[in-house]
């Protein structure tokens, strides 16, 4: 489980360090910063899988990406007295991610490009990366440090050099992740590469959810639902076949789900409601239905990773569903780490009764985000590697 989550310089996140639980529930009004908080998320989970360098360039580019505010904000400017100005930066410009968990703990900082003749010059590169033990960095729990183009790994008091040049667009997750000779590397790398996104899932007449669709066994729902119907077969045969059944219920009473497979193998939903003489395809279900049964396949996963960030998971629900909704995905808070970022507030009371929920409300001041009511002695220990 994750414990802290930092970020610097990233859109209007100009320093962000978040105590994380089991169960974290992120608000605010809109343009607080929920959705850049969320991408950060993303992009820290792209290290993991050599996309890190790609998403930030569909982004526009580091230039287009960093803060772009002044470097510090003072506290005259905070009260008012002088107006927001900036001027000659004091530190180079660099991105920074980074998070700790019981175990492990990873930084990665980004920045400009060394001038080049190359006509790849807007990429931004990949400075530092840093593995390191305990719940903060300090330089005597750092396992694996990457600095520029070298590599090196602790291995007991001393330093070992396992790569003098890297890729500046390569992660060390890309080359040195071999369990035997960088067994850190690795297991951070895998740990990351769990991390689940769910935030569209298709419900238009045309979804592949609708429709029959080739099965196999399916223990993690696609990201868009695409293999609801085998997914919710594999939690009928291998799964929490009770807890499937409970939700359903719990959100419709009187109700039952159903899959069939055809002779060529195509998996469907029907869904059973008390009073038809007939069940009820995916392709007549309404967007909300079918919006929280793909909730329930997503939630209910036979494979628990460990955090999984649901990015508004109320839309197109109908308010009446949202408790329902609530009591799933405490249930799921059980087995993996949960990120809910929601502005529905029958939602996010429901979830704030729940004994583990942290609830995190984010608020902007001065263009900058900010979490509501932290004060320093709230925000957890976090330091950068030099």
């Amino acid at each position: 489980m994750l414990t802290t989550l930092s970020i610097a310089n990233y859109r209007s996140i100009m320093d962000l360090t978040l105590p994380l639980g089991p169960l974290n529930l992120i608000t605010g009004p809109n343009g607080s910063g929920k959705s850049n908080l969320y991408k950060a998320l993303r992009l820290l989970a792209k290290t993991a899988s050599g996309g890190v360098i790609n998403s930030l360039a569909e982004e526009g580019g580091l230039h287009s990406t960093y803060w772009a505010g002044p470097e510090e904000i003072s506290g005259a400017m905070r009260r008012g007295d002088v107006e927001i100005q900036g001027g000659q930066r004091k530190n180079v410009v660099r991105l920074k991610m980074g998070f700790s968990s019981e175990t492990f703990g990873y930084s990665i900082s980004l920045g400009l490009p060394t001038p080049s003749t190359s006509a790849f010059g807007f990429d931004p590169e990949i400075k530092q990366e840093t593995i390191f033990n305990g719940p903060y960095f300090r330089p005597a729990s750092s396992l694996v440090e990457r600095n520029g183009t070298s590599v090196r790994i602790r291995n007991g008091r001393k330093w070992e050099v396992a790569s003098q040049y890297i890729q500046s667009f390569d992660s060390m997750f890309d080359s040195h992740a071999d369990p035997s000779s960088a067994a850190e590397v690795f297991h951070v790398r895998e740990m990351i590469r769990s991390w689940r996104f769910y935030d569209h899932f298709r419900t238009d007449a045309d979804a592949p959810a609708r429709k029959p669709q080739l099965g196999t066994r399916t223990p993690v729902l696609h990201h868009d639902g695409r293999d609801l119907a085998a997914a919710l077969q594999t939690i009928i045969e291998i799964g929490d076949k009770e807890a499937l059944e409970k939700a359903i219920e719990d959100a419709f009473p009187g109700c039952h789900l159903g899959v069939i497979s055809s002779a060529d193998g195509r998996f469907s939903i029907e869904v059973y409601q008390k009073g038809l003489l007939r069940p009820l395809t995916g392709a007549e279900l309404s967007d909300g239905t079918l919006r929280f049964v793909l909730w329930v396949a997503a939630l209910l996963t036979p494979r628990p990773p460990s955090l999984m960030v649901l990015n508004e998971p109320e839309t197109s629900l109908h308010p009446d569903l949202l408790p329902a909704l609530a009591r799933l995905i405490a249930h799921a808070s059980q087995h993996s780490q949960i990120w809910v970022i929601s502005h529905a507030n029958r939602l996010i009371n429901a979830l704030n009764q729940h004994p583990d929920c942290n609830a995190i409300q984010l608020e902007k001041v001065l263009g900058q985000t900010e979490v509501q009511g932290q004060g320093m002695l709230d925000k957890p220990n976090w330091y950068w590697p030099d």
